[in-house]
């Protein structure tokens, strides 16, 4: 598991001591092709790296229908938020698109983790927060998108 995590781009620059911290933690999961990996509103089992095959996040909106809201490949992950809000239930839902291998690296787990190495937690969260706000302004292109497209 080491060596996949030293892969993953978002545990690029941490210590050898802190990615084995985390190879300890962390479990291999197995999805085949649409399968469902958790759905909105299940509780959070933790972060989730995809190291191999293709995970579809979705949501369903109301007259709508399913939303694609994000395709995650290889080095990929998902699940962070659960590991910033205390509300440990999941806000969409993941779904194996191609067979998927990933690393689940329990919320528990990683949190305390983090309690324990504070400069593991600082990279991590740092990191999360930037993908999230990356997520952010890409969620509030496509509503500017849909809000002009409403107009006409």
């Amino acid at each position: 598991m080491y060596d996949a995590l030293s892969r993953v781009p978002l545990f690029d620059g941490l210590t050898q001591a802190q990615i084995a911290r985390l190879a300890r933690i962390a479990s291999e999961r197995l999805y085949g092709s649409g399968e469902l990996i958790f759905r909105v509103g299940d509780p959070s089992e933790g972060l989730f790296i995809v190291l191999e095959g293709t995970v579809k996040i979705t949501r369903s909106i109301t007259d709508v229908g399913e939303e694609t809201l994000a395709v995650l490949r290889t080095g990929q992950h998902f699940g962070e938020m659960s590991l910033i809000d205390d509300d440990a239930t999941r806000s969409a839902t993941a779904t194996a698109h191609h067979r998927v291998r990933a690393l689940l690296l329990p919320r528990r787990d990683l949190r305390d983790l983090m309690f324990v190495d504070r400069e593991l937690a600082h990279d991590l969260l740092w990191r999360f927060v930037r993908r999230l706000t990356r997520r952010v302004r890409e969620t509030n292109d496509r509503l500017a998108m849909l809000s002009g497209s409403s107009k006409f």
